[in-house]
């Protein structure tokens, strides 16, 4: 375990999908109960972000959504696109030097709330409900409203998202999930 490793509590236990990347994203389980995210560009840096509590239980799973989307929809500047870029994660809040996020990842994000609020209320959207749904998210922020997504579109994203959370779930601690980002 490298020093760094032991800092976040980390072992090296991983689960990885291997496919050409320009971006790793490694979710970690700590043994102390919390989560980190971390994503290594292909250059070699790196940002990070430690969860703690409540934040522990609910950021992995939506980084994870995020995921699901931007891989099963093709967004390329959605949340790990900028990071690929060189954003760093606390850029992505808008409040930094960078600015406000670009339409794209506001987009995502909206789509990202939506699925995260269909799972919250137990019920599956029709694709009619769902769109209505991330253009309600949307619309609240004075935004354009995201790309209407067809039932197969939500059908991948669902089911993608289903199979990390299982893994995430079943990690155990002080384990990670890494998970390649592949740019077009």
């Amino acid at each position: 375990m490298t020093s760094e490793s032991a800092r976040l509590g980390m072992t090296t236990f991983q689960l990885q999908l291997t496919i050409s990347s320009s971006l790793k994203i490694q979710f970690t389980r700590r043994t102390d109960g919390g989560a980190v995210l971390k994503c290594i560009r292909e250059n070699g840096s790196a940002t990070w972000q430690r969860q703690d509590d409540q934040r522990a239980a609910f950021f992995p799973l939506h980084d994870l959504t995020h995921y699901a989307v931007e891989t099963e929809l093709g967004f390329r500047r959605g949340f790990y696109g900028l990071i690929a870029e060189g954003w760093d994660i606390e850029d992505t809040t808008g409040k930094t030097a960078r600015g406000p996020l670009p339409i794209k990842a506001l987009e995502v994000e909206y789509l990202v709330s939506a699925f995260s609020a269909e799972r919250a209320g137990g019920v599956v959207a029709t694709a009619s409900e769902f769109n209505q749904l991330a253009a309600t998210f949307a619309s609240a922020k004075g935004m354009p409203q995201p790309r209407p997504l067809a039932d197969e579109d939500l059908a991948r994203v669902r089911s993608r998202f289903d199979e990390l959370a299982v893994k995430w779930r079943s990690l155990p601690p002080g384990a990670t999930l890494e998970l390649p980002f592949p740019l077009l």
